[in-house]
């Protein structure tokens, strides 16, 4: 399998066979490191299924290097990831579910923003991990999209083109936390994805109470002030304050307030 070349505002491709990211010239970033299928089987309809031994590839702290001394004072991450092609029994290549631990540097659950680079994707998101979880959605995007997840929320992110992997980006806070309780309590997000003739179907959790599912496309987010078809780590250098409805989530809670309607 060929490497994926993408062009995200920074020199970066994907080596795809081994599931690893190759950085270029005046790119920095970590080893790539490796997420089993053994890690998320708690969070699947079918815990005992077949599937790729590694489901996924994260490299959380990617960037230009002139820009790393700022990302550092502004508290902001970016991060990159592939999902890998294939199934895990009848459920796409996904990721177990998690929300946003409150992060020390704001006091508050944090959001994370993310770009779409290669393949198609869902983003599922609930608004909590109680038995009723409140609203939930899945959201479709495809290359340049990007789709926000607001801060307290659970999520998790769906390959949602089987036959090719999925690559994408992110920003996120840099102190970052994972709280899997609620998910993991429920064995699973509220909606499994399921494949049923080719297309992906969401089927209600029955640890869950939960009120019919809103499938959506990925939207423009003027609100926040990015730009649809500019990449977001090319909106950062544009205007470095942009995100910071990123770091610091408070601030910006009439915005948030108004997603959740």
């Amino acid at each position: 399998m060929a490497n994926q070349k993408i062009d995200p505002g920074f020199s970066i491709q994907a080596d795809l066979s081994n599931l690893e990211f190759q950085y270029g010239d005046g790119t920095f970033g970590p080893q790539t490191e490796k997420r089993r299928l053994d890690a998320i089987r708690q969070s699947l309809s079918d815990p005992d299924v077949d599937g790729p031994d590694i489901v996924y590839a994260v490299a959380m702290d990617v960037g230009k290097e002139k820009d790393r001394e700022d990302l550092i004072k502004r508290n902001l991450l970016y991060g990159a990831m592939i999902f890998e092609k294939g199934t895990v029994g009848k459920e796409p290549v996904r990721s177990q579910g998690h929300v946003h631990a409150s992060s020390p540097s704001c006091n508050d659950s944090t959001c994370e923003v993310y770009e779409i680079w290669a393949g198609a994707a869902y983003i599922y998101m609930q608004q909590t991990t109680a038995d009723d979880p409140g609203k939930c959605m899945a959201v479709y995007g495809e290359p340049g999209d990007i789709i926000i997840v607001p801060p307290h929320w659970a999520h998790c992110t769906i390959n949602a083109d089987p036959s090719e992997p999925m690559l994408f980006g992110a920003w996120c806070v840099r102190d970052y936390g994972f709280d899997y309780t609620g998910v993991r309590a429920h064995h699973g997000v509220a909606y499994y994805p399921t494949i049923k003739q080719d297309t992906i179907e969401f089927v209600a959790n029955p640890m869950y109470h939960a009120q019919p599912i809103e499938i959506q496309k990925a939207r423009n987010y003027p609100e926040f002030g990015l730009e649809k078809g500019v990449p977001i780590y090319t909106q950062y250098e544009q205007d470095p304050n942009r995100f910071e409805f990123v770091t610091n989530p408070t601030k910006y809670e009439k915005l948030w307030k108004e997603y959740e309607k």
